[in-house]
């Protein structure tokens, strides 16, 4: 379910609150590959099977920056906000990967505003934690914090 905004009031009164999580989605081989071309990452680990099914992980898994990117999947998923001139994604912070995406594993995300600024021109800065679930697994594939720029109108 997705949590809406419409000013910088209630994103204020949400910081620290669960934003709840997202719908499960599975990581399949054709996603990897397809980065991997994208990228030019084509480390075995990723993209070979047969080699991967002897490796570390007992199979492939995806990519970390894959991983991280599905982050702008989830997080409309999570939240929206209107009432706005502009919005816009300012960066990350924190990025880790505490555990491989195995291919065919499902993972959703799970999200929380961590923080709010009111920056000089009236804008807020959001920063909203997502922690990508691996389903069955103790650890996440990947925990961010995101940050946004909002400006409303008045």
């Amino acid at each position: 379910m997705t949590t809406t905004f419409s000013s910088a009031a209630a994103l204020e009164q949400a910081v620290g609150q669960s934003l709840g999580v997202t719908e499960w989605m599975t990581i399949e081989q054709q996603r990897v590959d397809t980065f991997a071309e994208a990228t030019g990452d084509h480390q075995w680990i990723h993209v070979d099977p047969t080699k991967a099914k002897a490796g570390p992980f007992g199979g492939t898994i995806a990519h970390g920056y894959l991983t991280l990117s599905l982050v702008n999947y989830f997080l409309p998923q999570l939240m929206s906000v209107e009432n706005l001139q502009m919005g816009v994604n300012y960066g990350c912070d924190r990025v880790r990967f505490p555990a491989p995406v195995r291919v065919g594993a499902r993972i959703r995300g799970n999200g929380e505003i961590t923080q709010i600024e009111t920056l000089a021109n009236g804008s807020v800065q959001v920063v909203v934690r997502v922690t990508v679930e691996v389903e069955g697994s103790d650890r996440p594939g990947c925990v961010v914090d995101t940050i946004s720029r909002y400006t409303f109108n008045q």
